[in-house]
């Protein structure tokens, strides 16, 4: 077993915002893209990694948005949005739709469902969801969808770990 390091925490009791960041890496996460329109209709896309399974009756999902992102007057209750999870190799898609862009979607191949929101093409499975809540706590957006459609594919997912991409070992 590989020794405990202590850290030490602020006076208050609370880490610092960097210490958090940083074991909270140690907890490995696959990666996703949220896509969802704005008014005008240009559809809209963000990485997260902080994207989970809620509830199965009824069938709920969970992620998180910093509240300074300026998409996140886009998820408000009632507004459609879609989950693209991202698989093996997707590396560049996940720093791509990470960064401020104009066109995240410009030159990456994507489809819309029915009701317009925009997927990724190959994803490694896709969720269509309707934000049920969105709720500021702390610095950031919690919001739970409404799962109203799903796919799936076989394959590896892209997981995120100590601030990396990394392969899972079968």
């Amino acid at each position: 077993m590989d020794p405990v390091t202590e850290i030490a925490t602020e006076p208050s009791g609370a880490p610092d915002p960097r210490t958090l960041r940083r074991v909270c890496g140690r907890f490995a996460t696959g990666v996703a893209i949220i896509g969802t329109c704005a008014p005008e209709g240009r559809p809209v896309g963000l990485t997260v990694n902080s994207f989970a399974s809620l509830s199965l009756e009824p069938p709920l999902i969970v992620w998180s948005l910093a509240l300074h992102s300026p998409n996140a007057g886009l998820f408000t209750p009632g507004a459609l949005f879609g989950v693209s999870i991202l698989r093996a190799g997707h590396d560049e898609l996940a720093r791509r739709f990470a960064k401020p862009q104009p066109d995240k979607f410009a030159g990456v191949p994507h489809r819309r469902c029915p009701r317009g929101v925009p997927y990724l093409e190959g994803a490694l499975a896709t969720l269509s969801c309707r934000v049920e809540r969105a709720d500021a706590l702390g610095d950031h957006l919690l919001i739970v969808g409404a799962v109203e459609g799903l796919t799936a594919s076989e394959g590896e997912p892209l997981v995120f770990y100590g601030g990396d991409f990394v392969r899972v070992a079968a």
